[in-house]
C-alpha cells in the first residue's frame, strides 16, 4: 500500500469515528495561520491519546512539547473537572498560540503551559503525574524519560511519539542526532526494570511512524 492509501484509510476512520470538532479544527487553522510547523498528531492519534489517558484514569497529565496545543486539547478532555495538565513548550510564540487554542476549547481551567526548554522546566516539577506524553525534540528523549520516571508513580503511563521515523530508527546505516536520541530512548526504556514497555508502528495521515508506550511498576 502507498502513503495515499494510508491517508485514505485514515480519512475513512476519522469520518466514521470522530465527529466534527470546531475547537480542534480552529486550533489547526490557527497553528497554520501562525506559521507553526504541521507536525501535530493526527486526529485519530489525538483521540488515541485521549482514550489512553482515560483508561489510565489520569487526573494529572504531563505533556512535554505543546506546539499549538492540538494534542493538549485531546489530552485535557480526558481529565475530570478537577484534573490538571501541565504542558511544556520551548517557544514563546508556540505557547501563545497554544494558550489561545486551549482557551477557545474551554480548557484554561485545567491546563497550564510553561514556557522554556523542557530540560529547564522539568526540574521545577515535583508532583507525580498519572500520564506523560513526550513529543518534543528527539535528541533529548532519553533525558525526558528519566524526568518522566522521576515524576511518576506505580501505574503511570508514559507515551512517546515519533519513535519509528519512517523506519530509519532500525537502519544502522543511518545516523543523526534525532535518530541517536530515539535509539538512546529505546535503550533506556528496555533496560529499566520499573517499566513494562512496547512500541507500535503507525501509518496514516502522518506517514510511517509510531508510539512507544510504557507503564511504571
Amino acid at each position: 500500500m502507498s502513503e495515499q492509501d494510508w491517508k485514505r484509510v485514515d480519512a475513512y476512520l476519522v469520518e466514521r469515528l470522530l465527529p466534527p470538532d470546531a475547537a480542534l479544527d480552529a486550533a489547526l487553522a490557527a497553528n497554520a495561520a501562525a506559521g507553526l510547523p504541521p507536525i501535530d498528531v493526527s486526529p485519530a492519534q489525538g483521540r488515541l491519546l485521549q482514550i489512553l489517558a482515560r483508561v489510565a484514569g489520569a487526573r494529572a497529565i504531563l505533556e512535554i512539547g505543546t506546539l499549538g496545543g492540538y494534542s493538549t486539547i485531546h489530552l485535557a478532555r480526558a481529565l475530570p473537572a478537577d484534573g490538571r495538565l501541565v504542558s511544556l513548550e520551548a517557544s514563546p510564540h508556540h505557547a501563545a498560540v497554544a494558550r489561545a487554542n486551549i482557551a477557545r476549547a474551554g480548557l484554561t481551567d485545567r491546563v497550564e503551559v510553561l514556557v522554556g526548554p523542557a530540560l529547564d522546566t522539568l526540574p521545577t516539577l515535583d508532583s507525580p503525574f498519572d500520564f506523560v506524553f513526550i513529543d518534543a525534540d528527539k535528541e533529548s528523549s532519553a533525558a525526558y524519560l528519566q524526568h518522566a520516571l522521576r515524576l511518576s508513580r506505580p501505574g503511570t503511563v508514559i507515551v512517546c511519539d515519533n519513535v519509528v521515523r519512517d523506519g530509519r530508527v532500525a537502519d544502522p546505516s543511518l545516523d543523526n542526532p534525532p535518530l541517536a536520541g530515539i535509539r538512546g530512548f529505546f535503550d533506556a526504556l528496555g533496560a529499566d526494570p520499573r517499566l513494562t514497555a512496547t512500541a507500535v508502528q503507525t501509518v496514516g495521515a502522518k506517514g510511517w511512524d509510531g508510539f512507544a508506550i510504557a507503564v511504571v511498576s
